[in-house]
């Protein structure tokens, strides 16, 4: 009797903030290896952790699969979506195929990745993450600050949309992903007399890169882009 093909892994590959520089050896080879690349694609069409990873590893011969997440909050509209990119990454797993899924930062903060793989888990798939740099990591290195000033102090991370839970608990804030919520959160960061010790970094490590060390004199009307996470210190 003929052995049972063994199925492929799904691999959540982070490949950093934005500069392909900040790619893992281990993200690289992991890249290099796998026959299969799935990225999400905006709706313009643009794949932007595949344009990171193509500035570290040579991606020709690949087969790309585009990803579609749509901008909601609406949970039945997402679990639809992760379910449809699990069924069009099954094909491949199914052909013993790896395919290796690209992440923006890392495979463990706030990354789609964790959604598909819970799916493909309960259905008997292999799984590996591989960890990369976060944002707010670069961002901190991009401003040449500490995000903790000492081993006592705590650090918080929150989505931009959550700051006001967090403003007011001892300790450094990373607020991520502000870009949509910025003019509401600068009123909370005002309101908190924290406007002069936040900062901000919108698409670091990309060209359009914007480093802000002081948002007491950011312009609230200006537009951050969607890419942007704002540090706050104690």
């Amino acid at each position: 009797m003929a052995e049972k093909k063994k199925n492929g892994t799904l691999y959540g590959v982070s490949v950093g903030p934005g500069d392909p520089e900040l790619m893992t050896l281990q993200a690289v080879r992991r890249l290099q290896a796998c026959p299969v690349i799935a990225a999400p694609q905006t709706k313009s069409g643009q794949m932007l952790a595949l344009e990171i990873a193509q500035g570290a590893v040579d991606l020709s011969g690949k087969v790309i699969v585009p990803l579609h997440f749509p901008m909601t909050r609406d949970k039945s509209v997402l679990q639809t979506a992760h379910e449809e990119a699990a069924r069009q990454l099954q094909c491949y797993l199914d052909a013993g195929q790896d395919v290796a899924m690209l992440n923006l930062g890392d495979v463990s903060v706030y990354a789609t990745f964790g959604y598909l793989q819970t799916i493909l888990q309960a259905q008997g798939y292999s799984t590996v993450m591989l960890a990369g740099v976060p944002s707010f990591c670069a961002s901190a290195a991009r401003l040449n600050q500490s995000l903790t000033a000492g081993m006592e102090q705590p650090l918080i991370i929150v989505p931009g949309g959550n700051a006001e839970e967090v403003l007011a608990i001892p300790g450094s804030k990373v607020l991520m992903k502000t870009g949509r919520q910025l003019p509401k959160t600068l009123d909370m960061l005002a309101s908190h007399g924290k406007l002069s010790c936040s900062a901000m970094v919108c698409n670091c490590g990309l060209p359009q890169e914007e480093v802000w060390p002081d948002l007491s004199v950011y312009d609230a009307q200006r537009p951050a882009g969607y890419f942007a996470t704002i540090l706050v210190k104690e």
